[in-house]
C-alpha cells in the first residue's frame, strides 16, 4: 500500500504579509526623502534618444578595428592565465590554512581567514587604480589584482568545500601517530585537489573579462583599447571588440567545463 503525503498547508497571510514588506521596501528605495535612489523617470523620457542612437552604433560593428585588437587581447590572455597560476601558487596551501579539519589551531585560522577576508572586501578597480599609480601603466598592476582578486575568491570556496567535507580519513591519519603536516599531504590534499582545480579554472574564466575591465584604468589587456573607442565615441568599433570577447570567452568557457568533467 503506498502511503500519500497530506497536501501541504500554505501560510496565506504570512506570504502575502513577505510580498507586502518587499515591495514596500522597493518603494522605499526609490524616493529620495526617505534615503532611496533618485530615477527621473523624466530625464530617462527626454533622453531615451541618446541611447537609441549608441545601440544603433552598435548594431553596425566597424570590423575595421579587428586587426588593431589582436596584440591587447593576447596581452588580456596572458594576464589572465599569468594571474591564475600565480594565485594557484598561494592559494593552494592558505586553503589549507583557513579550514578546520586542516588546521585545527583556532588562532592562525582566523589570522588566515582574516586577511582573506579583508583581500576580497576591496573591488578589484581599487586595487588596478592603486598599483596603477605606484607602478604605472601596464599588464603588471593588472597582473596583481588579478593575482589578489583570485586569491580571494579560490581561498575561500576551497576552504569552505574543505570545512563541509568528511574528515573522517583524516582522523585515521592521527590515530596512526601522523602530524598535521603529513596527514593534510598525504590525505586532504588529494581529496581537495578536483575543487582546488576546479575553483582555479573558474577564476582564469573571470579573469577574461576582468582583465578586459582593469584596462580602462590603464591596467592593461585590451580596456586600454576599449577606453579609447569609447573615449570618440566610436560604439561601432566598441561593439566589434565586445563581440569578439564574447567569442573568446564562450571558447573559455566551453575548454572549462571539458576540463571540469575530467577532474570529477
Amino acid at each position: 500500500m503506498t502511503a500519500v503525503l497530506p497536501p501541504r498547508k500554505r501560510n496565506w497571510p504570512g506570504i502575502l504579509g513577505g510580498l507586502a514588506a518587499f515591495i514596500a521596501l522597493t518603494i522605499a528605495t526609490c524616493i529620495p526623502a526617505w534615503g532611496g535612489i533618485d530615477i527621473n523617470l523624466g530625464h530617462i523620457a527626454r533622453n531615451w534618444r541618446n541611447g537609441a542612437d549608441r545601440l544603433a552604433q552598435m548594431f553596425t560593428p566597424d570590423w575595421s578595428i579587428l586587426p588593431r585588437t589582436w596584440e591587447p587581447l593576447l596581452e588580456t590572455l596572458a594576464m589572465a592565465v599569468v594571474g591564475a597560476a600565480i594565485s594557484a601558487v598561494i592559494a593552494l596551501p592558505l586553503s589549507l590554512w583557513a579550514a578546520r579539519p586542516t588546521n585545527p589551531s583556532t588562532p592562525w585560522r582566523t589570522l588566515v581567514r582574516g586577511i582573506v577576508n579583508v583581500i576580497r572586501a576591496v573591488p578589484d578597480l581599487v586595487y588596478a587604480t592603486i598599483l596603477v599609480a605606484m607602478l604605472g601603466v601596464g599588464a603588471l598592476p593588472g597582473i596583481i589584482t588579478l593575482v589578489l582578486f583570485d586569491v580571494g575568491i579560490v581561498v575561500k570556496l576551497v576552504s569552505e568545500a574543505i570545512d563541509s567535507a568528511d574528515d573522517s580519513y583524516m582522523e585515521a591519519g592521527r590515530a596512526a601517530g601522523g602530524t598535521q603536516n603529513q596527514i593534510n599531504r598525504v590525505t586532504a590534499l588529494p581529496q581537495t585537489w578536483p575543487a582546488f582545480a576546479s575553483q582555479v579554472i573558474y577564476s582564469l574564466e573571470l579573469n577574461v573579462r576582468i582583465s578586459a575591465v582593469l584596462g580602462l584604468v590603464g591596467a592593461g589587456g585590451i580596456g586600454l583599447l576599449i577606453d579609447e573607442v569609447r573615449g570618440f565615441y566610436r560604439y561601432d568599433a566598441l561593439s566589434a571588440i565586445v563581440l569578439e570577447l564574447l567569442v573568446v570567452v564562450i571558447a573559455l568557457e566551453v575548454v572549462s567545463v571539458n576540463l571540469r568533467k575530467r577532474l570529477r
